[in-house]
């Protein structure tokens, strides 16, 4: 529901009422992964997607009654033997949906959803299984693990979901807890969905260079807030880069000493000279980041490497060196590097091979273990 944040929160503003229908559990092969959502104003218009199209009809009928009925309840969707352009998922797995009607009162969501339009962190945790009288009830939680709302069960519960909000939010994610109706950790009659709303994951590209140009077009595709950087004036301009959120003259390692990083950031090394490249790298190998890459040559790695080593960089620094830079698709123009760049990173965050789908038999969603709190 989170990700649909600004033209929900219109609709609050406006005094306008809706139905939201997310993605809360998913089986097998599923489009949309848990926290997808579809809208459906009080008037008929409809935001968002649960299925990619499978059952868009079926949950918008579905979103018209609650909004009638005031009431949230679950439907599962599954692969219809019979017919499958029934209202299935042809793809043949499983998913099942909430649908809760909302309004200017119900103050958490309404809370969540502003902060998340304002581009401020914040996770929502809603419960999406259990008794009656708690399905959809929802708590806000910030990052400093202040919160608004609750779950109307036990003090226990409350404390429990807040921790376990706060946990995936601390890591940008968005998942399903499984907890028992007393607030323990055990798996029982409760299911939470906490969706987490952050700003965006950072790329930092090094290297003003043709190949950067169309990398940063690629990263802004893919979500990220995309910064290039580069000593040199005359290449890093406005001009040559048009398509990046910040352009920063600055030698490489200082900046990225003292600019802000984290556990989703990704660092693109382009600049292809060993000057630039060795106190840069060994800067950003000993980051807690989420991918780090290089450009260059076979060569240009090896002697690169021996560089590192001689700097003090060690070998479990040195492993996590994505080097020569990308995935071989064979790969000649900029536009064609980077999307083995991106490509690249996708795989390194969802856990992806790299392989073709075509008879890897490997699974085409997977499924991330989500951090459990303590």
């Amino acid at each position: 529901m989170l990700d649909l944040a600004g033209q929900l929160h219109e609709w609050i503003e406006e005094g306008r009422e809706f139905a939201v229908a997310t993605v809360v559990a998913v089986g097998g092969s599923a489009p949309r992964p848990p926290g997808a959502a579809l809208a459906v104003c009080a008037d008929g218009t409809v935001i968002g997607s649960v299925s990619g199209g499978c059952v868009e009809g079926a949950v918008y009928d579905l979103c018209l009654h609650a909004l009638q009925e005031g009431e949230t309840l679950v439907e599962r969707f599954g692969y219809s033997d019979e017919d499958a352009f029934a209202v299935g998922l042809t793809c043949g797995g499983t998913i099942d949906v909430m649908i809760t009607p909302y309004d200017a009162g119900r103050t958490a969501p309404a809370t969540a959803l502003s902060a998340a339009a304002r581009g401020e962190p914040v996770a929502l945790a809603r419960v999406a299984r259990g008794p009656a009288d708690l399905l959809g009830r929802a708590v806000l939680v910030r990052p400093d693990g202040s919160h608004e709302g609750g779950l109307g069960g036990t003090p226990d519960l409350d404390r429990t979901a807040i921790s376990q909000a706060r946990a995936l939010l601390d890591t940008g994610r968005t998942g399903t807890v499984e907890l028992s109706e007393d607030g323990s950790h055990c798996p029982g009659g409760l299911t939470l969905l906490v969706e987490s709303a952050v700003p965006p994951p950072r790329m930092i590209v090094f290297g003003a260079i043709d190949f950067a140009a169309a990398l940063v077009r690629a990263g802004k595709l893919l979500g990220h807030h995309v910064t290039v950087c580069d000593a040199r004036p005359v290449f890093a301009t406005r001009a040559r880069f048009p398509d990046a959120d910040e352009i920063v003259v600055d030698w490489p390692h200082r900046y990225l000493r003292a600019t802000e990083t984290d556990g989703r950031t990704v660092l693109c090394v382009l600049t292809h000279d060993a000057k630039f490249d060795v106190p840069l790298l060994t800067e950003a190998l000993r980051l807690p980041v989420a991918y780090v890459g290089a450009m260059g040559s076979r060569r240009t790695h090896q002697d690169r490497n021996r560089r590192l080593r001689e700097a003090g960089v060690g070998e479990h620094e040195l492993a996590r060196l994505r080097s020569p830079i990308g995935l071989d698709l064979g790969a000649r123009t900029p536009e064609e590097t980077a999307v083995s760049i991106a490509a690249e990173i996708v795989a390194a965050r969802r856990g992806g091979t790299g392989l073709p789908l075509t008879g890897s038999g490997t699974p085409i969603h997977r499924t991330e273990q989500l951090p459990q709190a303590v």
